[in-house]
């Protein structure tokens, strides 16, 4: 009896592990210290490197590149290049970009609800809803 409920609890250690996948992912695409604060920047109007690297103030040249890569691979963000002289590139959101938009409100007010728990005072928001 021992050995079965022992393959038992593997089975159900793996069916959690599957059952995290999606978070996984989704943190996979979103998480980090800018990609965020990027599709923030870019819904804003942001769109031109210069201007999103403006927007974030600290972020490195070479970490910008990298996340509007990584965005672009999960499908977040589409690269428009434009053929003028001298050649123009621009980020916009994609189709798939606004299905996180949901999910962008609810983490704001989780952080927000989380920030007075933790100091036990209320947070004013720093960006008004759109």
């Amino acid at each position: 009896m021992e050995e079965k409920e022992k393959e038992l609890k593997k089975i159900a250690f793996k069916e959690c592990i599957r059952s995290l996948m999606p978070i996984r992912d989704a943190i996979d695409a979103l998480g980090g210290k800018w990609r965020l604060q990027i599709l923030i920047a870019v819904a804003r109007g942001n769109n031109r490197f210069t201007t999103i690297q403006k927007a974030l103030e600290d972020i490195s040249p070479r970490i910008l590149a990298k996340e509007l890569k990584t965005l672009e691979e999960h499908k977040l963000l589409d690269r428009i290049v434009s053929s003028t002289y001298p050649v123009t590139v621009s980020y916009e959101w994609t189709a798939h970009t606004k299905s996180v938009e949901d999910l962008l409100h609810t983490l704001s007010d989780w952080g927000t609800k989380h920030r007075e728990f933790l100091f036990k005072k209320k947070i004013k928001p720093l960006c008004d809803r759109e």
